[in-house]
């Protein structure tokens, strides 16, 4: 596996900050090495937020990364910031439902997904968030689809009746990533 440099950024309240602690916690189950680095504004709720996320077989050197191979953007400012920043040849994964505007990279893949209406459907739009993680495993298959649903199971342990809902977003930006890699599983 090579090193995997991944941002997810949003406002604070959106999950980003989860999505990349399940991510990271199903990396290290999975006997990897991990690094796991939030940011966010003195706000509680609607400031600015992210989390990079440093998934290796090898120790990771710096949990700094100027330049992401992965972006997920939830909202526009994020969309705006860090998508000049994503490498060449990098994947950019859009909230849909909440950026009205595209991603002008025709240098990087590109997915757009309505992270909010399929999350909605799924039983709760809070769970945006794993929406858009599952369309990051199913797209990429960093990380093996089973672990990251027990660890989204063992975060909500305590709330069990969000744990339906919750798998269920997963799952459909799970799909969502495999279609838009091309059906392979």
């Amino acid at each position: 596996m090579a090193l995997h440099e991944i941002l997810m950024a949003g406002f604070g309240g959106q999950g980003m900050l989860l999505s990349g602690k399940l991510l990271a916690y199903a990396a290290m189950t999975q006997g990897r090495e991990v690094s796991w680095l939030p940011s966010y504004g003195p706000e509680m709720r609607g400031g600015t937020a992210n989390v990079t996320v440093c998934l290796s077989d090898k120790p990771v050197g710096s949990p700094y990364i100027s330049s992401p191979r992965i972006l997920l953007v939830m909202n526009q400012p994020s969309l705006e910031r860090f998508v000049p920043k994503v490498r060449s040849g990098g994947l950019i994964i859009v909230n849909s439902s909440l950026v009205p505007i595209k991603a002008d990279r025709d240098d990087c893949t590109v997915i757009y997904v309505a992270a909010n209406d399929l999350a909605r459907t799924a039983g709760t739009v809070r769970a945006a968030n794993l929406v858009m993680l599952g369309t990051l495993v199913g797209f990429s298959k960093i990380i093996d689809r089973e672990t990251i649903i027990k660890m989204i199971k063992k975060e909500f342990k305590a709330k069990a009746k969000f744990i339906p809902a919750n798998v269920a977003a997963f799952k459909s930006g799970y799909q969502e990533g495999t279609r838009a890699r091309g059906g392979s599983r």
